[in-house]
């Protein structure tokens, strides 16, 4: 009896109600060609009236094709260990989708050197993956890259940030602007019209950071959108080692000495914090990510707050959404963005990335 069930609701009831063949019903259900308008819309017709669903976890280990992925990310260092939480996340997804023949390779590149991100980029390609989730530190290699993966047919997902009007499979991230535009709210909340805010941008590719520029593109529209002139002062700090970001702090203190708040647009804000703290100077210091070292500041009350967007989070969507578009050819969310949290000592315990 259970048998008899299954064939009233499965292929071969609906090829004998659509009399056609179960190779014509198996193309439309797997969207593949050869498949007259007119038949296509009678088959899905009583696929719905069936409520059929294919079991495609089972076709997806009858298949035995081994799917290659490959990510690309950062690789943590001694500056910040903010990619520490989005290669989690792609272990995590990793492990799950390994006994289903997705095989998951992981790549590496130094943030503060192009050359480094064109070399893996190339050695990916060369690969021949089958699909790639990578986080774009440099606009115009990144655009190079994701330009060569059309090429090849790859499809990709972006993680952490975009890389607009490219074509990619999904955006996985926060949205920047409106990172940088909340950062401007939370301030005006916080400062007289007058104050004096810094913004502090570090890195050694300031100008093709694309992340950083966004969210200070964000920050100073709310302050025009809101008639708040705003006293703005920016700070482009390209040598990232503690001396370097430390010399470059204290000239701007000494020019700026009225200085009330410090936004700082990436996750090196406790290399501030650790300037704050030794200086003793008396400001809102404000800076993104939960992140071991800047979760200390924050709860010595040297940070005031984080702008945190689960990174761990991001890096395991964007594998599985290149699984399940592979695998079973589903539809992905085009861009999902991630939500803004705001981190104070008081609820720092309680996040989770």
């Amino acid at each position: 009896m259970k048998k008899r069930l299954t064939e009233l609701t499965g292929v071969k009831e609906i090829a004998r109600r659509a009399n056609v063949s179960i190779a014509t019903v198996d193309r439309v259900i797997h969207n593949r060609k050869g498949v007259s308008a007119e038949t296509k819309e009678k088959i899905n017709k009583l696929i719905d009236e069936l409520n059929y669903k294919p079991n495609l976890l089972a076709q997806r280990l009858a298949s035995r094709k081994i799917l290659r992925l490959a990510t690309l990310i950062p690789e943590s260092s001694k500056e910040t260990s903010f990619w520490d939480a989005p290669l989690k996340g792609i272990e995590q997804a990793g492990s799950e989708i390994e006994q289903f023949g997705i095989v998951l390779d992981k790549y590496f590149y130094d943030q503060n050197s192009i050359e480094s991100f064109v070399k893996q980029t190339k050695v990916i390609l060369d690969s021949k993956p089958d699909g790639i989730l990578f986080g774009p530190s440099f606009i115009d290699e990144s655009v190079s890259f994701t330009d060569k993966c059309q090429e090849l047919n790859i499809p990709y997902v972006l993680m952490d940030s975009d890389l607009p009007n490219k074509s990619s499979l999904s955006y996985i991230g926060p949205n920047l602007y409106h990172s940088g535009y909340m950062g401007g709210h939370l301030i005006s909340y916080l400062t007289k019209a007058d104050d004096k805010l810094l913004i502090v941008n570090i890195s050694k590719e300031i100008d093709n950071q694309h992340h950083l520029l966004k969210k200070e593109e964000g920050l100073r529209a709310y302050f025009k959108d809101h008639n708040r002139p705003g006293n703005i002062v920016k700070l482009d700090i390209k040598e990232v080692a503690d001396e370097a970001i430390e010399q470059s702090l204290s000239k701007a203190f000494d020019e700026s000495s009225d200085i009330k708040v410090v936004f700082v647009t990436n996750s090196r804000v406790s290399k501030v914090a650790r300037f704050i703290e030794k200086t003793q100077h008396n400001i809102i210091l404000i800076g993104y990510d939960f992140l071991t070292e800047n979760v200390e500041y924050l709860k010595k009350g040297v940070i005031d707050f984080l702008i945190c967007q689960k990174p761990k989070q991001q890096a395991y969507r964007g594998v599985m959404s290149l699984y399940q578009h592979l695998a079973f050819g589903s539809t992905v969310e085009k861009i999902h963005f991630m939500p803004i949290d705001i981190l104070t000592k008081e609820n720092a315990d309680f996040y989770r990335n």
